[in-house]
């Protein structure tokens, strides 16, 4: 039987190869490899798309969530209060600045940090909020930013994996004074190798990080300050734009693959990813929780299913944070949601014949 990957890049690749290598071909042509005008374009039809009036882009959704917290002036002594139940750079990007990640528990239906945990984290020394709008499903903005704004805190919006998403409305990106996205080749808006954006409607914000990701330079070597080399690589950009012309119907394919998961799952044991009204999730991840996680995923594995696990450890159990001295137990729901994750295969290719036999094999596996 056909196997059933996790992830089918060569199917999108396909039907955008002849453009791709043409775009290719121009820039070798032009020479112009790193940040060339492709990547200036980019950056003017991600930020329309998004809805705001700057995007930056970088050489990674790591760079960009750096470069957030230095743009906003976070650094040795400062917390920042953002969640576990997330991709390590999150964290990472705290420390970068020598600030302390001050970890929130998530709430049990968005996945997302729960807003009645997150006031409690706030302390005279939190400089910032970082929510992650995790496997493409919205943060609860509304709340979040009543929160930020009683404590006169900024916002940096985590949407490494929410591509195109909204909330009541409106795309993610526009509600924090900057928002951050990755670019890494599994994102439902993934480049040909490493690429990140940072977003804002402050111009002030935009002119530093734009001069943080070349040396600082306020002109040809001339340092204003410590930089970085985080630029984005002209063929990404050029990939990129090619690909956000069709990033909205791929996100509703993505959303029709879910839909139909959960209609052929509804009445199993399996928890599965809620739908929440308020939000339009893009499904970068389609997550069901199981106590029998590695036995199903290996079952999977042996029919030829593909499936992942987004993350076994969550970040405040990580041996690199040990030293903030988290316990097993601190973060009940993050730590549920991490020990009973499997990520079913979703890409807008993936045929509804083979999310029936994924679902097929799942109820299968109930009866065993």
């Amino acid at each position: 039987m056909e196997p059933v990957p996790y992830l089918d890049l060569q199917a999108q690749y396909r039907t955008l190869r002849n453009e791709l290598l043409r775009a290719l071909e121009e820039i070798c042509e032009s020479t112009r490899f790193s940040h060339g005008p492709v990547t200036s374009d980019f950056e003017a039809e991600f930020a329309a798309y998004c809805g705001v009036d700057h995007c930056v882009s970088l050489n990674s959704g790591t760079s960009a969530l750096h470069l957030a917290l230095c743009c906003l002036n976070v650094g040795p002594g400062d917390e920042v209060v953002t969640v576990s139940a997330t991709f390590i750079a999150t964290a990472w990007a705290i420390s970068y600045v020598g600030a302390t990640p001050v970890f929130v528990d998530i709430d049990p239906v968005r996945r997302t940090v729960c807003p009645d945990k997150l006031e409690a984290a706030i302390t005279p020394r939190t400089r910032a909020i970082i929510p992650v709008h995790l496997y493409g499903m919205p943060a609860e903005m509304d709340r979040i930013m009543a929160i930020a704004k009683r404590h006169g805190l900024p916002v940096i919006e985590d949407a490494a994996q929410a591509h195109g998403a909204r909330y009541q409305g409106r795309r993610v990106g526009q509600f924090g004074q900057i928002a951050c996205f990755s670019f890494y080749p599994s994102k439902n808006l993934g480049a040909y190798g490493e690429g990140g954006a940072l977003i804002t409607n402050d111009a002030s914000i935009a002119h530093r990080a734009r001069s943080l990701r070349d040396h600082a330079q306020s002109q040809r070597y001339l340092h204003d300050e410590i930089g970085y080399n985080y630029r984005m690589d002209s063929f990404q950009g050029a990939v990129l734009s090619i690909k956000l012309k069709h990033l909205d119907e791929w996100n509703t394919a993505r959303i029709d693959c879910a839909r139909r998961y959960t209609e052929l799952l509804k009445n199993s044991s399996y928890k599965l990813p809620a739908n929440v009204s308020d939000s339009e999730c893009v499904w970068h991840c389609y997550v069901i929780e199981t106590p029998e996680r590695d036995r199903v995923r290996s079952a999977l594995q042996d029919v030829g299913i593909q499936s992942a696990v987004h993350y076994p450890v969550p970040i405040h159990l990580q041996k690199a944070y040990a030293h903030l001295d988290y316990r097993s137990g601190d973060l009940p729901v993050t730590e549920a949601l991490c020990e009973h994750c499997l990520s079913l295969p979703i890409y807008p290719e993936l045929s509804k014949e083979k999310i029936s036999r994924v679902a097929s094999v799942l109820l299968d596996l109930e009866n065993r």
